[in-house]
């Protein structure tokens, strides 16, 4: 049978965040906050407007810098995770596959995504594909190692049941290997596209026309916190979208496990 939702959860979570409004809201008002260190409503609205219908900011208005992070961000996370998922089920499954590449992995996987920019820049320039080459190593790793993890964790037993029953091959990997790894698999989605988010900010510092980081960026050496603030937002609401679209993906792949 069907598991209900908690229907109070997201009641609690609407409360926080309006509490957290309101103290911001109320502390503005009798000086509890600075608004030289974190900006008013009024000057985040006068900025927010500044972005969205005004003059723009940073070269671009808000919607032509979101289409811009958006494409750096699908690209380095769909090439990582097309790759890393993948090499992740094959070493999980294989040990000569490890064995093979694992060293190679071991030696990529402590190096942040943000040490890549200079590699970026010598190879690619300073265009997109320098990017979103940062932007695929910060997605890359996590996806390779959640995805090793989940086969590793499937009970020996049940595999060897599975070939008993005559599950070979790429039955075997379809009908067991991958559904059985696949809630790690989606844990590795999800930090990929977090590293993807996080290292969005810097590959946008490489001669950036336009994007969500060059917006932060701009905005902190005009020393402007309103902006600062106002570029922030889009930055969260896309976070929020892809994650809640990784969400979505997870329960129509796992339906057993939709309410849980």
């Amino acid at each position: 049978m069907k598991a209900r939702r908690d229907p109070v959860r997201p009641i609690i979570g609407l409360a926080t965040m309006l509490a957290l409004v309101g103290f911001w809201l109320v502390g503005s008002k009798v000086g509890l906050i600075d608004p030289q260190s974190f900006p008013s409503p009024d000057q985040f609205w006068a900025a927010a407007k500044q972005l969205t219908i005004g003059d723009g900011y940073a070269d671009g208005r808000i919607h032509s810098h979101v289409l811009q992070s958006l494409k750096l961000i699908c690209l380095g996370f769909f090439t990582a995770t097309a790759v890393g998922v993948p090499l992740g089920l094959w070493m999980g499954w294989s040990r000569k596959a490890e064995a093979l590449i694992n060293p190679i992995f071991l030696l990529i996987r402590p190096i942040p995504a943000l040490a890549w920019i200079p590699l970026a820049i010598v190879w690619l320039g300073l265009g997109d594909a320098a990017k979103v080459m940062i932007l695929w190593f910060a997605a890359f790793v996590p996806s390779v190692i959640n995805s090793f993890t989940g086969v590793r964790n499937i009970e020996r037993p049940i595999i060897e049941a599975s070939a008993m029953l005559g599950a070979r091959g790429w039955n075997l990997i379809k009908d067991v290997i991958v559904p059985g790894a696949l809630p790690s698999i989606f844990t590795g989605l999800r930090l990929s596209l977090q590293g993807c988010l996080t290292a969005l900010v810097a590959a946008e510092l490489l001669g950036a026309l336009l994007g969500m980081g060059k917006v932060l960026y701009q905005a902190g050496l005009d020393i402007y916190p309103a902006m600062i603030l106002a570029g922030m937002v889009p930055v969260a609401l896309v976070g929020f979208a892809l994650t809640a679209l990784i969400d979505w993906v997870e329960r129509r792949s796992m339906p057993w496990r939709a309410n849980h």
